[in-house]
């Protein structure tokens, strides 16, 4: 597993910046960047992506560097997806973290019962998945749609939005966000 903390602690380093002048930047509160950095807090694809973004930086170029060692192959196992964060019952893995100039993010993202990303946010990307498992209500500007497997989405990321469990087990969904700069 990538140590998403001491890379973002290292990135914010070289771009001689404070946690708390990241944190404004970023929109993140001091408290959580710090965390964060010391891998006592997985953040959300989200929150890494607005802190990159505010370091000029992007998941893809992040994770690059990470994976820079890895060679590259077009497959990958179920359980060698990293996990590239966590948050309040939410888990959000990666699909070919080292894969070479990669132009899309691919998740495989999990929710547990009652999870939710919390407050709707939007950044500059689009954004579409497949609901293969449970059930997700997912929120986009004033629209809301209750998705079960099988069902799908397919948004521009700058109209805010959110997913919510809205079933009784876990739910999980695969998704893509183009280009990969969330």
């Amino acid at each position: 597993m990538p140590a998403i903390g001491e890379g973002l602690r290292e990135l914010r380093r070289r771009r001689q910046l404070t946690t708390r002048e990241l944190a404004a930047r970023s929109g993140i509160s001091h408290s959580a960047v710090s965390l964060i950095e010391r891998d006592r807090m997985s953040p959300s694809v989200d929150t890494l992506g607005a802190m990159l973004e505010a370091m000029g930086s992007t998941l893809t170029g992040f994770f690059s560097g990470m994976s820079a060692s890895t060679p590259h192959s077009p497959f990958y196992r179920g359980d060698d997806l990293p996990e590239i964060g966590r948050s309040d019952g939410v888990s959000y893995r990666l699909v070919g973290m080292n894969h070479p100039n990669r132009q899309i993010v691919m998740l495989c993202e999990t929710y547990a019962v009652g999870a939710d990303t919390g407050e709707a946010i939007s950044h500059a990307a689009q954004e579409a998945g497949v609901v293969t498992a449970g059930a997700v209500e997912v929120s986009v500007g004033a629209e809301r749609r209750r998705l079960v497997a099988g069902d799908a989405y397919y948004f521009d990321s700058r109209t805010p939005h959110r997913f919510r469990n809205a079933g009784d087990g876990p739910a999980r969904i695969v998704s893509a966000i183009t280009p990969p700069t969330c």
